[in-house]
Order: structure tokens, then C-alpha cells, then sequence
């Protein structure tokens, strides 16, 4: 028997567990947000370097390299360097965890929280953790229900909404544009509690950030393993 048209709709429980995991999903991607804006405004206040905001750091890397500062230059050469090891790291362990988020963010709270107790004499080794561990973040979530989202940069989400506005406004009725809005919120929440910490805290604050990946961890663990399949980088 030939299907029919109704055969290839999809069925009301499938859109009700699209629409579910689409809102796990973006609640995920802001908290990670969060976590993402607090160390990297507590690593800036602590240190002057970024930790998540390589963009910051390739364009003072250039203004380094042409004011002739190798200092400097060598010091964020290493930091975006760092930055990239994150990121392969985070799809490793991402992958040897079985593409479950909890293995990954209690690595990076691990990291996160050695960061906060080394002895701040010497800054450096705390700040390259803290940068392995927010490039480790973005093999946390890659896309919900086929939309990109960014983590620890929200540049690119700022350009989607954008993007997405100008299309609303000459008329087109695309979905997803304005959930590219949570993860630019949740950074910018985050940075605010991270600039509030790090006043009373200093570098220590970094164990608030730890705490919070672990949680988030933690709270992992109630998301079905498919849809987590479905958030994190294949």
C-alpha cells in the first residue's frame, strides 16, 4: 500500500518532544553561557587577558606585534594557542565520554577550580587552565535542533540575530533567529555575577565558575543521552 501524505507528518508527540528538547536544549546553552561570561570576566579583572574572548585577544595580539612588544605578543600568541588545545581537547573527552556532558564539565570544573587554587604570585598557569577549560566548553553544545549556538563567543549569535531581523523586517517569517539572544543574555548575566565575584574574591572566584560546571554537570544527567547526542559536536 502506497503511504499516505499524512504518513510523512510528523506526529503530534514527536513536535511535543522537538519542542522539549529545543527548550532543554537552549536552557543548556544558557547556563553554559553563564558559566562562559563569569570566567571570563573574572579571568579579564584578574589577569587583563580574556579567557574566552579570543577575538579580544587576536586583536590585542596584533596591536602587540605591531607596537614591536615580543613580551606581549609571545604571552598571547600562548593564549590563543591554549585556546585551540581546549577546543580539540573538549571533543576528545566529549567523544571518550560517550558524547555525555557530565564527563566533559567535570573536567572543566576540575580545571577551573586548580585554576582558583593555585598561588597567585604567579598567574599564568591559572589562566591557561581556565583558557583549556572554556575551550573545552564548546564541544558542551554545538546546535539545538539544528540551530548553530555559540558558548563561550557571541559574536556570531549577534550576527544571526541580525541577520535575522533584517530578513523579519523585509517580510520573511524564518524561525530560531531570536534564540540567538540566549546565549549573548546568559554571557553577559554571567560576566556581570563574575565582575561581582571577582571584586570580593580575586582569581578565586574561579571555584564559584568550577561549582557552576559541575552543577551544570550534575543537572545534566536528567537530559536524555539522545538528545545530548543531538546538542554535542558529532
Amino acid at each position: 500500500m502506497l503511504p499516505t501524505a499524512s504518513t510523512h507528518r510528523a506526529s503530534p508527540g514527536h513536535l511535543h518532544t522537538q519542542k522539549w528538547r529545543g527548550r532543554i536544549g537552549l536552557a543548556m546553552v544558557a547556563a553554559l553561557s553563564v558559566l562562559a561570561g563569569m570566567t571570563d570576566a573574572i579571568g579579564f579583572m584578574a589577569s587583563g587577558d580574556f579567557v574566552s574572548f579570543m577575538s579580544g585577544n587576536t586583536t590585542r595580539l596584533a596591536v602587540a606585534i605591531s607596537d614591536g612588544d615580543m613580551s606581549l605578543t609571545l604571552r598571547l600568541m600562548i593564549l590563543v594557542a591554549t585556546f585551540i588545545v581546549g577546543n580539540a581537547l573538549g571533543v576528545v573527552i566529549g567523544r571518550l565520554g560517550g558524547r555525555r556532558a557530565l564527563p566533559l564539565l567535570l573536567c572543566i570544573a576540575t580545571l577551573l577550580c586548580g585554576a582558583a587554587a593555585w598561588p597567585s604570585e604567579v598567574q599564568l598557569p591559572a589562566l591557561l587552565a581556565a583558557i583549556i577549560a572554556m575551550g573545552m566548553l564548546n564541544a558542551a553544545v554545538e546546535e539545538v535542533n539544528g540551530l548553530a549556538v555559540g558558548l563561550t563567543y557571541v559574536t556570531g549569535a549577534l550576527s544571526r540575530f541580525g541577520r535575522g531581523l533584517g530578513r523579519w523586517i523585509m517580510g520573511e517569517r524564518r524561525n530560531g533567529w531570536r534564540v540567538q539572544l540566549v546565549p549573548w543574555s546568559g554571557m553577559f548575566i554571567g560576566a556581570i555575577l563574575g565582575a561581582v565575584l571577582e571584586h570580593h574574591l580575586g582569581l578565586k572566584a574561579l571555584y564559584a565558575s568550577g561549582l557552576l560546571a559541575a552543577l551544570i554537570g550534575l543537572v545534566s544527567l536528567k537530559i536524555p543521552r539522545r538528545w545530548q547526542l543531538g546538542y554535542m559536536p558529532r
